[in-house]
């Protein structure tokens, strides 16, 4: 009996070591090898059609899905000139300026423009290790690769201000994976997470150029409130296509609201009343654009009430592919 029990042991020993053996070489259950090619760590070379389908994440607006694509390669100006399957999603971008990988990407790093300038968001080769600053989103990063696995490299990214960037790029999808942007009060400001990655987009293709114009908050008060805001069109390019307005409103019950916007020639553009307990959350709409100078009328009634109103002139940009 003491011998079977013996025998026994030893095969149960010879199963478990067998089973465990790749705790000793540093391997976990489920792990495999980093597939990482040189290749993957290099900057890829896009062509007219590339198309990466995205999940959008933003408070304004929630979840919204639409396709980046190559709409354009410019080899003199040396970009990529990338523009978004949604209409909508341009006009956001225009406004709220929420999508940093929209317009010119330079061609010798895929860099994106901010204020007219181009910013290295990635890296590449890509090196664990690697550091490197840019601005995005008004902020100054300090950015670093923390880890390359099965040609993803991850990075990581803090400003003075606390907001905080965590993005992955995808060497074999040559585009991000997924890319989140978290404010200094660690609300989550921008999510995209990809979706699929494709070549030979066929469909049209858009981009608004845009230029702040006004940005203003109106908060309860029991006088008409004024405001102005200048179009002088675009620094170099003349005259904006079209302005783009977004609202931002909330109404107390009990109070009460309204909007009304002219041009120097008198026209109403865009004109809106709330009533009680009001709300009009992050809407998108267009106005022609009339160079010179635009006034205010503003109403905002009820404690808590408040009337948030952005205005950017814009280039529109169309291509069908």
């Amino acid at each position: 009996m003491k011998g079977r029990t013996r025998a026994l042991a030893l095969v149960l020993l010879f199963v478990c070591s067998t089973t465990l053996a790749g705790c000793t070489d540093g391997a976990t259950e489920g792990s495999s090898a980093d597939t990482t090619t040189e290749e993957q760590k290099l900057l890829p070379e896009w062509q007219v059609g590339d198309q990466w389908l995205y999940t959008f994440i933003t408070p304004q607006f929630g979840e919204d899905s639409a396709r980046l694509v190559v709409a354009e390669i410019d080899e003199d100006e040396g970009v990529y000139n990338v523009g978004i399957s949604s209409r909508t999603e341009a006009q956001r971008h225009a406004v709220i300026n929420h999508n940093p990988f929209l317009g010119r990407m330079t061609i010798d790093g895929l860099s994106v423009y901010e204020n007219g300038e181009p910013q290295s968001v990635f890296s590449f080769p890509w090196a664990v290790g690697d550091s490197w600053t840019f601005t995005l989103f008004g902020q100054e990063w300090s950015a670093s690769t923390d880890s390359i696995n099965n040609g993803n490299a991850r990075v990581s990214a803090t400003s003075a201000e606390g907001h905080e960037l965590s993005y992955t790029f995808s060497g074999s999808k040559e585009f991000m994976e997924s890319f989140v942007w978290r404010d200094g009060d660690g609300v989550r400001q921008l999510r995209m997470d990809l979706n699929a990655a494709r070549s030979g987009y066929s469909g049209d293709v858009f981009f608004y150029r845009a230029g702040d114009l006004l940005d203003s908050l109106y908060e309860e008060n029991d006088q008409e409130l004024y405001d102005t805001f200048l179009d002088e069109g675009h620094s170099s390019e003349g005259d904006w296509n079209t302005l783009v307005w977004y609202l931002d409103v909330e109404i107390s019950q009990g109070g009460s609201g309204s909007l009304s916007m002219k041009d120097h020639a008198g026209a109403s553009p865009l004109t809106r009343a709330w009533g009680s307990g009001a709300t009009e959350p992050g809407t998108i709409g267009t106005i022609p654009s009339n160079t010179g100078e635009y006034s205010l009328t503003v109403t905002v009634r009820g404690p808590g009430s408040f009337v948030h109103l952005r205005v950017a002139g814009a280039l529109v940009f169309q291509w069908t592919l």
